[in-house]
């Protein structure tokens, strides 16, 4: 990278930290500094949740599955419209009507305290695992700037330096700042996405036509295959895994993850957030199929010797997770090479921050103030804005070392990148699931009740695991059986929620 790129760099950090400062001084409150005073257009916060759900794993992710597959992830998007909808319609107008600055004092309302600290330490380790695996993801293509490799000890340099910055515009600006930055930082992603597919495009030397059919006819399969119709449980993106368990997912993402609904919530009313999520998905979907179309057009230009002829790279692709960081590093120009750097790192920052934001909105209205007030000590807004920032600092530090960890555990999964990003969510999201259903759908359910189920269902995840699951199978049912991560939070959340309801509803006093 030259210093033009770099310079581009500086300017990205230095406008994110100029937001977030100025927001900070508009913070009065925990409600001005994690729901925004819910004064938020629904408009921005859907560009905002997109900025969420668009992380890292997208960006890098995305082109890895069209590179070593075909499109049929973007039904993915589909099955995440259908699951968008249905969770706001269950579980949206519950949460306002609660009122309460997270979703789990919601289950406070309905089970006691006790259900609310256990619910949120279910989030909060869940959250360890998801935002450790993206800021994971993005450190790659940072190795592969900074030292032109991912061997370990440079992907955890690159870990390091991602969160600390992200943790510093974090701190500064509350809810507020980020969903301005979330919003101006998909705009970049959108930007540096299409930007990318031109110049790859350029780099070809045929015609839409003919990439087309040199795509539906390449000796690995049909590349642009986008609807696949076979019976199985073992592949995630069939037709059933996407239009079910996958809508499944993202009903749990919506309703249960506080790092999602926190966003929903900073709007004026119920119809705005609802409206914020439906709008979320469909922005999603095609910013999807713009990072499909790149690993599709990578596939060629790697890998079809006989296509490109005098145009083959001179390098070799040594793993395919890093196909689209090599590609950016080693064949854009200076100053383009600035600008698609600084879309990955927004790409990357958005799900971060989101992340160690609703982590401490989490930890200082549902565990510490509680525990505090329970102890009889004194608080103020000046007090608990500056509690809730030296949290985003720890937060920001343990969210750190746990990508550290997610570095190794994608290593003995073997999944590729998307798939180990979203199947890590399934660990908190089952026993939540059942927990928020059985909540909001059922008069069912107590204290001990919504605590087995949140540890039955994280300990079905676990079983699920491509690496733990054939063993055991193999000793019921004589051979070894996989069920694709789709499917995880749908069996995992079923078990929970009949856990859940099995508990007797503590009778009111009269």
């Amino acid at each position: 990278m030259k210093l033009l790129d770099w310079s581009i760099i500086v300017i990205f950090f230095g406008t994110l930290m100029t937001i977030g400062m100025i927001f900070s001084r508009k913070n009065k409150n925990l409600n001005d500094y994690f729901l925004g005073g819910r004064s938020m257009p629904a408009w921005l916060v859907s560009l905002a949740v997109v900025g969420t759900s668009i992380s890292a794993g997208t960006f890098v992710g995305v082109p890895q599955v069209a590179y070593g597959g075909n499109i049929t992830y973007l039904m993915l998007s589909i099955g995440g419209i259908i699951g968008g909808i249905l969770a706001a319609i269950i579980f949206i107008p519950t949460f306002y009507k609660a009122n309460t600055i997270t979703i789990y004092g919601y289950l406070g309302q309905r089970f006691g305290h006790v259900a609310v600290s256990s619910t949120s330490i279910a989030f909060l380790l869940g959250q360890l695992l998801t935002s450790g695996s993206r800021l994971f993801i993005a450190a790659i293509a940072v190795s592969v700037m900074l030292y032109n490799d991912i061997m370990l000890p440079n992907l955890i340099i690159s870990i390091i330096i991602l969160g600390v910055i992200s943790t510093l515009y974090t701190m500064a600006g509350g809810i507020k700042g980020l969903i301005y930055i979330d919003s101006l930082q998909i705009l970049i992603v959108l930007f540096s996405g299409l930007l990318c597919v031109f110049l790859i495009r350029d780099s070809i030397p045929l015609s839409i036509p003919e990439i087309i059919e040199a795509l539906k006819h390449s000796p690995t399969g049909n590349k642009i295959m986008l609807v696949d119709t076979k019976f199985s449980f073992t592949q995630p993106y069939n037709l059933m895994g996407t239009l079910i368990a996958f809508a499944i997912f993202r009903i749990a993402q919506f309703g249960t993850d506080q790092e999602f609904v926190q966003r929903m919530m900073t709007c004026k009313s119920v119809k705005k957030a609802s409206l914020s999520l439906i709008y979320s998905q469909f922005i999603s979907l095609p910013i999807v199929f713009i990072f499909l179309v790149i690993g599709l057009l990578l596939y060629i230009f790697y890998s079809r010797l006989d296509i490109m002829g005098t145009n083959v790279p001179v390098e070799v692709l040594n793993d395919s997770r890093q196909v689209f960081p090599q590609y950016i590093f080693n064949h854009l120009p200076s100053g383009l090479l600035g600008v698609t750097m600084i879309g990955l790192l927004a790409a990357a920052l958005s799900s971060f921050n989101s992340a160690i934001n609703s982590m401490t909105s989490s930890f200082v209205s549902d565990i510490y103030l509680p525990l505090k007030k329970g102890l009889n000590k004194k608080t103020s807004n000046v007090s608990e804005l500056k509690e809730s920032r030296i949290t985003v600092v720890f937060m920001g530090g343990i969210l750190t070392a746990f990508a550290v960890a997610a570095a190794f555990m994608q290593e003995m999964g073997g999944q590729n990148l998307v798939d180990f990003a979203l199947g890590i969510m399934s660990f908190s999201y089952a026993g939540m699931l059942g927990v928020f259903l059985c909540a909001v759908l059922t008069k069912r359910g107590n204290v001990k009740s919504v605590i087995a189920a949140l540890i039955i269902g994280a300990l079905v995840v676990l079983l699920l695991q491509p690496y733990i699951m054939p063993s055991w199978t193999k000793y019921f049912f004589g051979h070894a059986v996989n069920l694709a991560w789709t499917w995880w939070v749908l069996v995992g959340g079923s078990i929970s929620f009949i856990i859940c309801s099995l508990g007797k509803p503590k009778k009111s006093k009269k």
